[in-house]
């Protein structure tokens, strides 16, 4: 494993049938960088975060986080080693409140077990209410109209708001890697603004924190990434800075659907 990576794959190959997803990608990321995935729809980006958090299991090659093999681990037991995400499209549960979303995504935390919210009351209220306390904090990190109405249903949020209950979901957990699938698709331009600011914020906030982020609005990968890997049919086609991986032909015809010399 590279020195300093927090997670890393090696030959990551995953196969459909006679379709190669993600074909032979070695990629890492080290604590405290942002890491922009780009590429044309069907490229292989969200299959290649499914994998890593083990959604998908690879056909071939490896992945190590922390210097462990997380090949053939379960999602959850992913969930649990410090690897977070949100998705493409919402996966919050509408109809429970702001907050309620926020707690189930600090089941990492939790020290105690069901036995203590029969046995030992005491215990698991203090847990409770230390866990409202932290929840509230990271929602008023984001958004001051979250913070202020931790009551009401996620479904009568806007889209712009959903977005940063998600985020705040996922940091609930505590990760050391952080996925972000496309947080941006259904925004508004001042929403999107809103959005790179956050991701700044948690970069504040969490120096130490990776985060691999898949997005489409190059805006965003430009203001807020270190290093960007390009996907095309599977297959890693550049990597560099933003600047560097904009100017490689392969990357003009594939992703920027022009030919190079245009």
């Amino acid at each position: 494993m590279t020195a300093n990576a927090l997670v890393e794959t090696r030959g990551l190959t995953i196969r459909f049938g006679g379709l190669t997803a993600v074909n032979a990608v070695d990629f890492s990321a080290a604590p405290g960088e942002t890491v922009g995935l780009i590429g044309p729809n069907g490229s292989g980006k969200t299959t290649f975060l499914n994998l890593l958090t083990g959604i998908y299991q690879p056909t071939d090659g490896e992945i190590r986080y922390q210097g462990e093999n997380l090949v053939g681990l379960a999602p959850f037991r992913i969930a649990l080693r410090g690897i977070a995400r949100t998705f493409q499209t919402n996966r919050l549960f509408l109809g429970l409140s702001v907050i309620d979303n926020v707690l189930i995504g600090m089941h990492r935390r939790h020290k105690g077990s069901w036995l203590d919210g029969i046995f030992r009351r005491g215990r698991a209220e203090r847990e409770l209410r230390a866990d409202v306390t932290h929840g509230l904090d990271l929602l008023g990190q984001f958004s001051a109209s979250l913070a202020a109405n931790p009551y009401q249903r996620a479904a009568d949020l806007p889209q712009g708001e959903r977005r940063k209950l998600e985020i705040c979901r996922a940091l609930a957990a505590d990760p050391q890697l952080l996925l972000l699938d496309e947080p941006s698709v259904g925004m508004t331009p001042d929403e999107t603004r809103e959005l790179m600011a956050d991701i700044r914020r948690v970069r504040q906030k969490r120096p130490d924190i990776a985060i691999i982020l898949i997005e489409h609005d190059m805006s965003v990968i430009r203001q807020v990434t270190q290093r960007v890997v390009v996907l095309n049919y599977g297959r890693k086609v550049a990597q560099g800075t933003f600047e560097e991986v904009s100017r490689q032909e392969e990357v003009l015809e594939a992703y920027l659907g022009r030919e190079a010399d245009a």
